[in-house]
């Protein structure tokens, strides 16, 4: 075996490794970086990006069928899934290349293979060993396939990116944002889907403003919910695969299953122990706020941590931990409050702060200012479409502390309230900002009356 030393590490070539390992080598570092799969990592190749790809296709297939509402000349068929999952593909492929590329002009070695720890300041490659003073495990997660009979009869959403026809009737197990993703474009390219959750409503760990409207949406949309199902087994019969839950509970005929009942940190094959690094519950590694594990000279980054799994995360702690490897700035991290977040459901998520029942929990005088309407967009459609809109303030000086937003162009709108919300903007603030009309967007600014909760009834059954 060859030794070859290297200032920094990288471990996987996704959003954190490649981040961390780019701003190395900017700062004249000698970096290697170890990848077994293509170049971009989750986000890139089974994420995000291919995605967002299909969640587009989704909202065409939603505007052809609001068309003729508005007196436009259009007639949906039936989905060229060939089409458009070749185009996505091919898109994907450009990334990959562009990557590859910078990679190599940027002066990294990329190491093409699975690495495992030999000891705190090594690793090894396909029988060649490697070794640093600092170290950096940026190797992502990987999608749960539980432990029951018949588990094998779903894909999870690896999968989903691999199928070559669109599935007739489909059975989304999971009630989290990959599950509300998955199911309404699935839904919107023509699908019949059902939306299978152990929780007791959807994306229960956001405020339950979404979850209330995003059910009623997707049931408009044609989409069945099953909350409070737990699945316990899967089997193949003549019509199909069945769901079997609790007693006689039984879903049939599905073409389709697909699992997004979370995600594990993909940490299983390193051998963490040969280097001391210790795991948690589902290999998830613990760190400090500088991304450092228990091991000096060994970190961490993005969703192998168990924080926030984005993509914006996973960038920003790679670049700031090497500035504060190599750039002499020993303070710099990464600010873990108010992270916005968008899920690309039907229609789009956007969060940032507090949910209502948090804050109450947090702060003693909580107030808030919430609106639904009919957005523009669906002005003449024929089924109505709700677009709803949360702000959550704290204090006499109500300083916004959280915004949640459901509707078209949530996705979009939230960046720059986000900015307001990390500066400690009030109300007083958002009411001083002049409205851009017509908007759904100029909601956020013109909210004047807030909620009242009546005394002794629980938050989660007031409107």
């Amino acid at each position: 075996m060859n030794r070859q030393d290297y200032d920094l590490i990288a471990i996987g070539g996704g959003s954190g490794g490649l981040a961390v390992a780019e701003r190395a080598a900017q700062l004249g570092k000698r970096v290697a970086l170890i990848e077994g799969h293509r170049i971009g990592g989750t986000c890139v190749n089974n994420g995000c990006v291919p995605k967002k790809v299909m969640w587009y296709a989704a909202q065409l297939a939603h505007a052809v069928d609001d068309a003729v509402d508005f007196g436009i000349p259009a007639r949906r068929t039936a989905t060229d899934w060939q089409k458009l999952v070749e185009g996505r593909e091919q898109y994907i492929a450009n990334i990959n290349r562009y990557w590859d590329g910078h990679v190599e002009q940027s002066g990294i070695d990329r190491i093409q293979g699975f690495a495992r720890f030999v000891d705190a300041e090594s690793v090894e490659v396909d029988g060649e060993r490697y070794s640093a003073p600092h170290i950096v495990i940026a190797t992502g997660g990987k999608p749960i396939v539980p432990s029951l009979p018949g588990a094998e009869l779903g894909i999870t959403s690896d999968g989903f990116f691999q199928l070559e026809e669109l599935p007739r009737r489909v059975a989304v197990i999971g009630g989290s944002y990959i599950a509300v993703e998955l199911g309404g474009l699935l839904r919107a390219l023509g699908s019949k889907v059902s939306i299978v959750a152990l929780e007791t409503q959807l994306m229960e760990r956001f405020d339950p403003m979404i979850s209330e409207v995003l059910t009623r949406e997707m049931n408009r949309q044609g989409i069945s919910v099953h909350t409070g199902f737990q699945v316990n087994a899967l089997e193949r019969c003549n019509d199909g695969i069945a769901l079997y839950g609790e007693g006689d509970q039984a879903l049939r005929g599905f073409d389709q299953v697909i699992w997004a009942v979370g995600r594990a940190a993909n940490t299983g094959n390193l051998d963490l122990a040969a280097a001391g690094v210790k795991a948690e519950r589902g290999g998830f590694i613990p760190v400090d706020g500088f991304e450092n594990t228990n091991v000096p000279g060994i970190h961490a980054i993005g969703d192998i941590t168990g924080r926030m799994a984005l993509t914006p995360v996973a960038i920003a702690a790679g670049r700031k931990l090497a500035e504060r490897l190599f750039a002499g700035r020993p303070e710099s991290r990464v600010d873990y409050d108010n992270i916005p977040s968008v899920v690309f459901a039907h229609p789009p998520v956007a969060t940032i702060g507090l949910g209502e029942p948090d804050a109450r929990q947090r702060y003693s005088q909580v107030t808030v200012y919430e609106s639904r309407f009919t957005p523009m967009r669906h002005a003449l459609s024929a089924q109505e479409h709700t677009t709803a809109m949360k702000l959550v303030c704290a204090g006499e000086d109500e300083r916004v502390v959280g915004i949640h937003i459901i509707g078209d162009n949530a996705d979009e709108m939230l960046q720059g309230f986000a900015v307001a919300v990390k500066m400690g903007a009030t109300k007083a603030d958002f009411d001083a900002t002049m409205a851009i009309h017509p908007t759904s967007a100029e909601e956020l600014v013109t909210l004047k009356e807030p909620v009242q909760r009546e005394a002794g009834v629980e938050w989660r059954e007031a409107s």
